[in-house]
């Protein structure tokens, strides 16, 4: 597919079911409209027991996917207040507006995060949330440039390749920290600590 620009890509986003790349503050996102994260999965070839994440623009716009009462929601807010826009995934408790494809096997949680990218930023705020995982075939590492996502992924829309290099990326996958009453358990350690 050819690159297109960040509003021919939330145009698409907003249209048809499209496949689509771009640029995170980890690795590049693999990402499709939350209705359709079953393009992803067959994309990667994604086991259905790796559920996606939902990236948002801000707390305010993943808040509606996940339900707890006001104070444990208040205590997420605060968590996502200290480190977001950042390299930290919350796994929280799913409400019923989470599209059932983006967790295949219903485990009643949904992993969320709002990355601190400028170019990820804009197409969220466009688009609203995106089911997204990292952009490489399941199992292999992930793919950094818009010629090997082009070339893995031929039906992905993604940005022109200067995109890709202009915000330096860290390469390391985000921090995964899944909530468990009263606190977290870190399922994957990345860049960020949680105290």
């Amino acid at each position: 597919m050819p690159q297109v620009s960040l509003s021919e890509m939330a145009s698409a986003l907003a249209s048809t079911p499209t496949l689509v790349s771009f640029p995170t503050d980890t690795v590049p996102a693999l990402a499709a409209a939350p209705a359709q994260a079953t393009l992803i999965f067959e994309a990667k070839r994604r086991p259905p027991e790796k559920p996606l994440i939902l990236m948002g623009a801000a707390f305010e716009d993943l808040a509606p996917y996940i339900q707890g009462d006001a104070e444990t929601m208040e205590s997420w807010q605060a968590i996502a207040q200290q480190h977001w826009p950042g390299q930290l995934t919350l796994v929280l408790p799913t409400s019923p507006l989470t599209p059932p494809n983006l967790n295949p096997l219903n485990t009643g949680t949904l992993g969320i995060r709002v990355p601190n990218h400028p170019l990820a930023l804009e197409l969220l705020a466009q688009t609203g949330p995106l089911a997204t995982t990292s952009a490489n075939l399941s199992g292999q590492p992930p793919l950094t440039t818009a010629p090997e996502i082009a070339s893995t992924f031929p039906a992905a829309l993604t940005l022109p390749s200067n995109c890709y290099q202009s915000t330096p990326s860290s390469g390391q996958p985000s921090t995964v920290a899944k909530w468990i009453a009263p606190g977290w358990e870190i399922l994957r350690q990345g860049k960020i600590h949680l105290q």
